[in-house]
C-alpha cells in the first residue's frame, strides 16, 4: 500500500485548523430560489442565477429540442469537427446583442480568461489589473508572462500613476471585472475608459456578473455607463443571469478570428454541448425581452442592502446584487452560514484564499425571483444569528 503524502495531509490539518478547509455540498434538483441540499429544503441567498432562469421552463425547452434535433456533445474539437450550427446561431445572437462585430464562445469563464489573455498578450506587454480581479484574469496574466502591474481596488489615482512610469510604446491594457464578484461593487469604467485614451491603453472587461444585471437593456456595466464602444475586449459568461453555461468574448472580426487561432483553451477543447448552446440563446433572448425581470432583482437588491445596513452589518462597497456581509474570522464565518442553514438559509461562507486574510463574510446573492417574505425571513435570522455572534 501506497504511504499516505504528509504533505497532502498536514496542508488540509492546517486548513481546517484556520477555518478555510472547504468541502462540497450535494443539491438535489434544480437551481432556484429553494433548493434541496442533505434532504433539507432551504431558501438560496447564495446563488449567481439573477434573474432566475436556470430552471425556467423555456431554457429547459429548448434545450430538449435541440437534444432530439442534434444529440448531446458535440464530438470534437470546434476546428476539426465539432463546430455546430448551435454555436453560430449562439455567438451571431451574443454579438448582436452586445452591440459587436463578432463573439467567440468558450466552455468556461476561466478558460476564456485565460484563453483570451494569454494569447493575446506577451512577455513585451504590461497589464494594469485591479486587485481583486477574478482568479481567472490572474493566472491568464501569469500565462501571458506579459509584466503584470495589480492597482489598489478601483484607485483610479494609484492607476494613473503606474500608466504615467510606463514607456509610451510599450503595448498596454487595461483589464477589470465591471462587478466585483466578492464584494459586489463596479469598477468605474468611464474614469478606465478615459485613463485607457489619455495614456493609448486598451481595455478588457470581464461581464460575468454584470450581463443581464446592469444596463437599460442588461448588456453589463459598459452599457451602464454608455462605454460600450469604448472598450476592445468584452468578456462575460452564460451561467449566472442568462442561466445556462459556458462564456463568450466580443469584439472586432480580427479579434475573434485571432483567438480562434491562437486561443489555447478554445483550440484544445471539445465544443459546447449544442443544447447548452440552445439554452443560452434562449436566455439571452428572455433578458433583452423582459425587464421586469430585471427590476424585480434591482427592487429586491436595494431593499436587502438597506435593511442589513441599517441593522447594523458591514456590507463593504456593494452596489449590486452581490451583497458581502463581513464577518472577519473565518470560523465565525462558518457558524454564521451553518445557524442559516439549520434556519432554512443558505449561504456560503467565504473564506480566504478566495478573500483576504481577516475579511471572510457571508456572501449574500439575491434573485429576482425572490419574495419580499424570503427577503424579510432571511433579515429576521441574520439578525438574530449576528447577535448571538456578537457581529452586530
Amino acid at each position: 500500500m501506497v504511504k499516505t503524502d504528509t504533505f497532502l495531509q498536514d496542508s488540509l490539518e492546517d486548513l481546517g485548523e484556520k477555518g478555510c478547509l472547504r468541502k462540497l455540498r450535494c443539491l438535489s434538483g434544480s437551481q432556484g430560489r429553494e433548493i434541496i441540499i442533505d434532504d433539507q429544503k432551504v431558501l438560496n441567498f447564495c446563488s449567481n442565477n439573477y434573474l432566475g432562469l436556470a430552471d425556467d421552463v423555456r431554457l429547459k425547452e429548448a434545450a430538449i429540442v435541440s437534444l432530439e434535433a442534434e444529440g448531446l456533445g458535440s464530438g470534437a474539437s470546434r476546428l476539426v469537427c465539432g463546430n455546430l450550427s448551435a454555436h453560430k446561431n449562439l455567438e451571431e445572437r451574443i454579438a448582436r446583442f452586445k452591440g459587436t462585430d463578432a463573439a467567440l464562445v468558450f466552455s468556461t469563464g476561466y478558460m476564456a480568461n485565460v484563453g483570451i489573455i494569454s494569447s493575446l498578450f506577451g512577455r513585451n506587454d504590461v497589464i494594469f489589473s485591479d486587485k481583486l480581479n477574478h482568479a481567472s484574469i490572474i493566472d491568464g496574466i501569469l500565462l501571458s508572462q506579459a509584466k503584470f502591474k495589480r492597482y489598489p481596488h478601483v484607485d483610479m489615482k494609484a492607476l494613473e500613476g503606474m500608466l504615467q512610469e510606463t514607456r509610451e510604446k510599450i503595448r498596454k491594457v487595461i483589464i477589470t471585472d465591471s462587478v466585483f464578484s466578492m464584494d459586489g461593487d463596479i469598477a468605474p469604467l468611464d474614469k478606465i475608459v478615459a485613463l485607457a485614451k489619455k495614456y493609448n491603453c486598451q481595455v478588457m472587461i470581464d461581464e460575468a456578473h454584470a450581463l443581464g444585471v446592469l444596463g437599460r437593456i442588461g448588456r453589463g456595466a459598459a452599457e451602464h455607463f454608455g462605454v460600450e464602444e469604448e472598450i476592445d475586449i468584452k468578456m462575460g459568461t452564460l451561467s449566472k443571469a442568462v442561466g445556462s453555461f459556458g462564456a463568450y468574448c466580443c469584439g472586432s472580426r480580427e479579434l475573434i478570428d485571432y483567438l480562434i487561432n491562437k486561443a489555447r483553451s478554445f483550440i484544445y477543447t471539445t465544443g459546447m454541448p449544442p443544447s447548452v448552446a440552445a439554452a443560452s440563446l434562449k436566455g439571452i433572448e428572455i433578458i433583452e425581452s423582459e425587464p421586469e425581470r430585471r427590476e424585480k432583482l434591482w427592487d429586491n437588491a436595494r431593499y436587502l442592502l438597506r435593511k442589513l445596513k441599517e441593522t447594523g452589518f458591514e456590507t463593504l462597497r456593494s452596489q449590486t446584487p452581490i451583497i458581502p456581509v463581513l464577518v472577519k474570522e473565518s470560523e465565525n464565518a462558518v457558524r454564521f452560514s451553518e445557524r442559516l442553514f439549520e434556519a432554512g438559509i443558505f449561504i456560503s461562507a467565504i473564506r480566504p484564499p478566495t478573500v483576504p486574510a481577516q475579511t471572510a463574510r457571508l456572501r449574500l446573492t439575491v434573485m429576482a425571483t425572490h419574495t419580499r417574505e424570503d427577503v424579510h425571513y432571511l433579515l429576521q435570522h441574520m439578525e438574530r444569528i449576528g447577535k448571538e455572534l456578537c457581529i452586530i
